[in-house]
């Protein structure tokens, strides 16, 4: 007996399943469509990305070659170039290596605009942003405000900021140009206590404060 209503049960059951496929199978064919052009696409879209990345490398050490080559002005447009139409890491390196490029011709003003634009750049990793900030700072230091560069280098001297050494210093020499004499022998004697900073730039606040001592 109980084989019997097993045998109705599966009959009711395959009958309600046909009825579920006829009402809703199409849009379970539509989504497993949808899933392999999905998968398809995404697989695509990597692999176009991928390409990307190698002309972008391939465009970035082509473009390396020209500056070693004493090319600067043919090395500036490639990594203009490559600042405008590449992403991530290509495109800030191409920006810093166009600022440097800037600076090696004697074009200062141009230099400093770059590397404080790239730091101005809320898009750019921090690390880089920091990076550009000291270089404005070092070649802004000739002509530029130096009240102005304590100011920007300011949050990079905290002791948890990894380049707060190299920002000392350029703080230090700023405050000298400034005329802030006692200002300058206190961020060089943070420079000599600090013994997570290199050794050559310790020794070189040492010197500093043994200059500035007479």
């Amino acid at each position: 007996m109980s084989d019997i209503f097993h045998e109705v049960d599966e009959d009711l059951r395959r009958e309600n399943y046909a009825k579920l496929w006829a009402r809703y199978g199409k849009y379970v064919i539509a989504l497993a469509v949808l899933l392999v052009v999905a998968t398809a696409g995404v697989t695509q879209w990597r692999q176009y990305q991928l390409h990307q990345r190698e002309a972008e490398g391939a465009r970035y050490v082509a473009a390396l070659n020209l500056a070693r080559q004493g090319k600067d002005q043919d090395a500036a447009t490639a990594f203009a170039a490559i600042a405008r139409q590449a992403g991530g890491g290509h495109a800030t390196l191409a920006r810093l290596e166009e600022a440097a490029l800037k600076a090696h011709a004697g074009d200062s003003a141009g230099a400093v605009a770059a590397y404080t634009a790239l730091a101005a750049d809320g898009s750019v990793d921090p690390v880089y942003r920091d990076v550009a900030t000291l270089l404005a700072a070092q070649y802004g230091l000739a002509g530029g405000d130096p009240k102005a560069i304590i100011a920007k280098l300011a949050p990079l001297t905290s002791a948890d900021n990894p380049w707060h050494p190299s920002a000392l210093e350029l703080t230090a020499l700023a405050e000298l140009k400034a005329g802030d004499k006692a200002a300058a022998r206190a961020t060089y004697q943070r420079i000599a206590d600090d013994l997570a900073a290199p050794q050559g730039l310790r020794g070189r606040a040492t010197e500093m404060l043994t200059a500035l001592a007479d």
